[in-house]
């Protein structure tokens, strides 16, 4: 943190009264001039004024709040996701709509069973990874109660029994595991905003898209991809309380750095959506 440079003090000079007459001193030292001594003056105190407004920009940025930091860790994370929904899927979103808006879409069920498939690989790569946990903070993060991979399993066997065939993982999926696995490895702040955003996603605006979804091809019939045991809201807390608790051992930059990849969260969670449409 900047600090403020005392000014430096010149010293006091003091001399004794003399009541004798002193013949004229000799040039035997230089005097300054006073225009010299008033221009010193003058940038010794611009300095000291650039170093005073310094050392107040630092102190202003070190006590920036961030948009929802009084709250914990997760909000602030809330506040950035939301920003980069459109108008008409939150009042808080930002960005521009791209393609047609959720109440036109056609889907298939061959192309919701894409879907559902990219997004079970997913979350078996989540998982697996919270079970092997690389990083420590990670075993927080196992049976937390939003684990979706056992569902979804459910559900591509109930779409087998209907007759339909279980395509393999697209590009999408594929891209998006492999990212997940190379990021746990090393960068464990970027890795929690793509957990976080893919199990509260899902738990908000994925729901409704599953009803939508639902309601044009499946017949109203709620897939257990949409089910969770025990009271969704409290299984949430308890993952905001985790995710706040290891967001406490961040640095600042860190916890930008961890911010800063929601952007890519929201691409390739973008990428897997858009194949119930394909």
């Amino acid at each position: 943190m900047a600090s403020i440079t005392p000014l430096s003090q010149s010293q006091p000079l003091y001399e004794k009264t003399q009541f004798t007459l002193l013949k004229k001193p000799q040039n035997q030292f230089c005097s300054i001039p006073f225009s010299r001594f008033t221009q010193s003056s003058k940038l010794s105190l611009k300095k000291s004024r650039m170093v005073v407004v310094s050392a107040t920009t630092a102190a202003e940025k070190s006590n920036k709040r961030y948009p929802g930091e009084a709250k914990g860790f997760v909000e602030e994370m809330r506040f950035v996701a939301m920003k980069l929904h459109t108008r008409d899927q939150s009042k808080e979103g930002e960005k521009e709509p791209e393609g047609q808006p959720m109440a036109k879409w056609e889907p298939s069920v061959e192309g919701y069973l894409r879907f559902l498939v990219d997004s079970k690989l997913v979350y078996d790569t989540l998982e697996k990874i919270m079970e092997k946990a690389p990083f420590p903070e990670y075993a927080e993060f196992r049976n937390t109660g939003l684990e979706r991979s056992e569902s979804l399993a459910k559900d591509l066997e109930w779409f087998r029994q209907q007759g339909y065939a279980i395509p393999e993982p697209s590009t999408p999926g594929l891209n998006y595991a492999r990212y997940l696995e190379d990021l746990s490895e090393k960068d464990p702040q970027a890795f929690i905003c793509h957990f976080y955003n893919t199990y509260f996603a899902h738990s908000a605006g994925g729901r409704m898209i599953g009803r939508k979804v639902a309601e044009k091809i499946l017949n109203k019939k709620e897939l257990e991809f949409y089910k969770w045991d025990g009271d969704l809201s409290q299984l949430l807390q308890n993952v905001r309380e985790k995710l706040n608790k290891v967001a406490e051992n961040w640095t600042r930059e860190e916890k930008n750095h961890c911010l800063e990849e929601t952007e890519k969260s929201f691409k390739f969670s973008g990428e897997i959506l858009r194949l119930i449409l394909s």
